[in-house]
């Protein structure tokens, strides 16, 4: 192991500096004249800083011998021509070279100081207003707690968004609001794990039943159970998890709860007899859906167009005689506020769409179309010939300062200029994003809520598409025939055979559903390994970009982590000249398949083939990483043509997708599915993610794996339970 040492000197020039993770490249003149390049984390540099920094001594292939900063102290310049150098780097926004030189005449070596404590001075400096010089005040203030939140995060080995985060929630005082409550670090405003704040604190000297750690608990089990899918926990179970948590009395967490539901955080509602403990927010989100929605469907929206006549005409314009069910789906999207459209794959779920899209078109209505995912609304967009945005897209994401949480610029106030809104892939919708939609949505606006209920649910909280089909008091239809081209493909058979609790027949040799028996494990992954590799390029022309490999489980060797490494190797091994970063026990390399797993609403986005420029990237995106720079600590992934950029220090946030679990296939279709049934847990052998597997695959499904696994699944369709009010709110506002 290199032996870290320590050198020190002043910051001659920064040749490099990215603001939003604290990485920069210094040149630095040492104390005994030499010259030397330092990098590291060492946020808001600036020229003519003295610091002193350990670390080790390393040699870059491009760029030669650098020293590797994992820790420093620094002081800012104190002498007129160091002050100089440091305000015209651009350091402090507003000051240029002429105004620095300008601050230096008159204050001289007391210029920082000046800066910082007496603001208004800088009046005295010619051509600075009141109003710039405040501005210049408020600024270096804001960059001093910046530097103090970036060196606190650095020191605890917290991520620099973290810092980011504390300053735009708390601003300067952020460091002592977190010495004074460390959990704070565990809002969902700045995101730090709970396990890591509750470290945090204990080394602080917080006793384990101090009232700001039980709080903490309680939103932390809330919020972890939300992402579980759980609209709220019954009151009584919330008390014993968390008690379990901190293993501490669950008297005093009982106090807790009624502390936080008196002060707002929590909201108490009693559900069927069961006392609910919500997030505030998702009982807000919960309670406007159900109310929404009932208001919709007491209003008469009916159309005063010949509703046989306009159908009539759609067929005629399609070429297509619709079926009984098809025809009363588009008569009640011409006659309802609402129409909530389900059923398998190849009954015609997107035959109905056009066909309303269709009517809509002879009724002179404006259509908007919607989709949870970025790949399910290309879908959309190609069999509908309308441009179809992500939900996320089209209510105008945006985020606050701190980039935590979303906002969305259509609301009440400023709803989407639309007359019909199609949302498809609705089982995927959570009740949080449903509540935003609601919002946006003009007042006499149609919507049609398109989605297969047997599917998996939201991986958000809430189970809206199925709770509002299961309280029937909305219009609603369900197609059940497949339709002939559909039925000639065993994939789309086979899916509807298991959602029916039946086997799917596996014995037919010159169609699109195949099983392979292997009960080994190493048997099994070999055999994964070929197909992605030659058999299915070779001898199906199937290149391996267009193979999903799919698994129910990220654990065991048949899990996504480990078949993600063996596929990696096996399909972009590491080659010369091909870059790449390893972080910890993981490697991402030019030409890897990666998927983003965290709602990221403030990283940029580029269009590559245009001018195109935006924010946001989402959980299940799916793209290619295409460059690795060592310079700047960059990773670049092409995200279907749209560019983004990822610090090192965010690479966190990606995971290689050659292999992915089921849950992250939803809203996806894909070429060839490769569908690994290997041993796992029981609670995750379900018969709907079998189902949902099955119809991720567009030309060819293969099954590998244990034929009894496969069984187990077909027969067990025991339902997870969720805890959602939404359906009983429906049913209460409807009778």
């Amino acid at each position: 192991m290199t032996e870290e040492v320590v050198i020190s000197g002043i910051i001659e020039s920064v040749i490099f500096r990215n603001d939003d993770n604290g990485y920069a490249v210094l040149k630095l003149r040492t104390e005994d004249g030499g010259e030397t390049i330092a990098v590291g984390c060492v946020p808001f540099a600036g020229m003519g800083e003295y610091i002193e920094a350990s670390g080790v001594w390393t040699t870059h292939s491009s760029y030669g011998e650098q020293f590797k900063i994992s820790a420093f102290t620094r002081a800012l310049p104190n002498t007129a021509d160091l002050i100089l150098e440091y305000l015209s780097s651009g350091i402090i926004k507003g000051i240029g070279r002429k105004t620095a030189e300008k601050i230096v005449d008159v204050f001289g070596d007391e210029s920082l100081y000046i800066i910082e404590r007496y603001p208004k001075r800088l009046c005295e400096v010619a051509g600075i207003t009141a109003k710039k010089a405040e501005q210049i005040g408020r600024q270096f203030d804001l960059q001093n707690a910046m530097m103090l939140l970036m060196e606190f995060a650095y020191e605890n080995k917290l991520e620099p968004e973290t810092a980011v985060a504390l300053l735009h929630t708390y601003g300067k005082k952020a460091v002592d609001i977190i010495h004074h409550n460390p959990y704070v670090l565990s809002s969902a405003e700045i995101g730090v794990p709970f396990f890591k704040a509750d470290e945090l604190a204990i080394n602080m000297g917080f006793e384990g039943d101090a009232r700001e750690r039980l709080e903490a608990a309680v939103i932390y089990e809330l919020r972890y159970n939300s992402e579980s899918g759980h609209s709220f926990v019954p009151k009584d179970k919330l008390r014993e998890i968390t008690a379990r948590l901190l293993n501490i009395d669950i008297v005093a967490i009982d106090e807790t709860i009624e502390e936080l539901i008196r002060n707002g955080e929590i909201t108490e509602d009693n559900i069927c007899g069961i006392s609910a403990c919500y997030l505030s927010s998702l009982y807000d989100a919960e309670t406007y859906v159900a109310k929404k929605l009932s208001l919709m469907q007491l209003k008469n929206n009916a159309s005063d167009f010949n509703c046989d006549e306009i159908v009539l005409k759609a067929e005629k314009q399609s070429g297509v005689v619709f079926e009984p069910l098809q025809r009363k789906a588009i008569e009640m999207a011409i006659n309802n506020s609402m129409l909530l459209l389900t059923g398998g794959p190849g009954t015609g779920k997107t035959t109905v769409i056009k066909g309303i899209l269709s009517a809509c078109e002879m009724m002179n209505m404006k259509v908007m179309l919607a989709a949870p995912t970025g790949r399910a609304a290309k879908r959309m967009t190609e069999f509908c010939g309308l441009e179809a945005k992500t939900i996320h897209r089209l209510l105008e994401i945006s985020y606050n300062e701190a980039g935590r949480e979303p906002f969305f610029a259509k609301d009440e106030d400023d709803p989407l200029d639309t007359d019909v809104l199609i949302i498809d892939e609705m089982s995927m919708v959570d009740v949080v994003l449903f509540s935003a939609t609601l919002k946006a949505l003009p007042k006499k606006c149609k919507l049609i809520l398109v989605g297969d209920a047997d599917q998996l649910p939201s991986v958000g909280p809430g189970n809206v598409f199925r709770d509002m089909l299961n309280s029937e008091k909305f219009p609603s239809v369900c197609l059940n025939k497949i339709f002939r081209q559909a039925a000639e493909s065993d994939i789309v058979v086979g899916a509807h055979a298991v959602n029916n609790g039946e086997i799917p027949d596996f014995k037919k040799k010159d169609n699109d559903l195949f099983f392979m028996s292997r009960t080994s494990e190493n048997d099994l992954i070999n055999t994964v390994l070929e197909l992605c590799k030659t058999r299915l390029p070779d001898n199906m022309d199937i290149p391996s970009s267009q193979i999903q490999v799919l698994s129910v489980s990220r654990k065991n060797k048949t899990g996504t982590v480990e078949l993600n490494r063996l596929l990696q190797n096996t399909l972009n091994p590491p080659e010369e000249g091909k870059d790449e970063k390893r972080i910890g026990d993981r490697v991402f390399r030019v030409g890897d398949r990666v998927m983003q797993i965290k709602n990221n609403y403030t990283l940029n986005w580029y269009g590559m083939y245009g001018g195109e420029v935006g924010t946001g990237v989402f959980n299940g995106d799916i793209g290619e990483v295409i460059s690795v720079d060592e310079t700047d600590e960059t990773l670049s992934v092409s995200f279907d043509s749209r560019l983004v950029h990822y610090s090192f220090s965010m690479l966190n946030e990606l995971e290689l997708a050659y292999a992915m679990t089921v849950h992250k296939s939803q809203g996806s279709e894909f070429r060839a599915v490769i569908l690994v049934a290997g041993e796992s847990s029981p609670t995750l052998l379900h018969r709907n993610i079998l189902y949902t597997a099955m119809t991720r695959a567009r030309e060819l499904l293969i099954i590998v794996g244990d034929f009894g696994v496969v069984r187990y699944m077909v027969n067990n369709n025991k339902q997870r339970k969720r805890y959602s009010a939404l359906k009983a709110r429906i049913i209460e506002l409807l009778s």
